[in-house]
């Protein structure tokens, strides 16, 4: 692979900055200072340091993004703020969130550029389970709940599968759950809430395909997934 190549996609940088950092001898390979960008290196030998920083290749790395309200889950839009813009210093090429979530959820989302993990991850087959901290206006009964753990009706062609429903606590005309299912139908939580009479007025996914958010995360900041993670994510098959 050629140098210049190689240091682009580790740093996520364009060729041409790449290119002035080997012109200005802040490049080695394997303790020598190279300054031609189209040297060849062996990715999985050579040891390649940028400004005393040794580069490890990773053909795919893996982010959680702890997603703010007011952005959009795009890798760009000519009107909106995105989830990546908020990413621009992570380091990987061509990365992309794993499914969406609306606009004004907040909450965990994958961001990688493995495309066969996010085919796994949402294929419709597979039953991935999301779960959701979910706050709503309007009354909850044993009914409602009852509805919601068999399926409901949402206004399309099947009902919704069986979700689970945790950790319910009731307040005077509000109430909040835990809800997790395994499809992504559009705006599903907001619909499933609005078919047994409530309204949604806070949403924030809290586990995806078994990974966790990361509660330490602020909304906006975001962290490579760590090896165990990952491990937990390869074994939705």
């Amino acid at each position: 692979m050629r140098l210049d190549k190689f240091i682009a996609d580790m740093q996520s940088e364009t060729r041409s900055a790449v290119r002035e950092y080997i012109k200005r001898g802040a490049v080695t390979v394997n303790g020598e200072v190279v300054k031609k960008p189209e040297y060849k290196v062996n990715e999985l030998e050579d040891k390649i340091c940028l400004m005393g920083k040794e580069l490890c290749f990773q053909q795919f790395v893996y982010y959680m993004l702890h997603k703010p309200a007011d952005v959009v889950t795009a890798t760009k839009d000519a009107r909106e703020r995105t989830v990546m813009d908020l990413m621009r210093e992570a380091s990987g090429k061509n990365l992309f969130p794993v499914g969406r979530l609306d606009k004004d959820t907040e909450g965990l989302l994958l961001v990688t550029n493995d495309g066969a993990l996010s085919h796994r991850l949402l294929s419709p087959k597979r039953h991935v389970e999301k779960t959701y901290y979910v706050e709503c206006e309007g009354e909850l009964s044993t009914d409602a709940v009852f509805r919601l753990e068999q399926g409901v009706d949402i206004g399309d062609d099947k009902l919704t599968l069986p979700a689970g429903v945790n950790e319910i606590k009731r307040l005077d005309g509000t109430y909040s759950l835990k809800l997790s299912i395994t499809e992504g139908r559009f705006h599903q939580v907001k619909r499933m809430i609005q078919a047994v009479g409530g309204n949604v007025t806070y949403l924030k996914r809290i586990s995806f395909g078994g990974l966790k958010l990361d509660e330490t995360l602020s909304t906006g900041e975001w962290r490579l997934l760590r090896q165990e993670e990952i491990e937990q994510l390869m074994e939705n098959k």
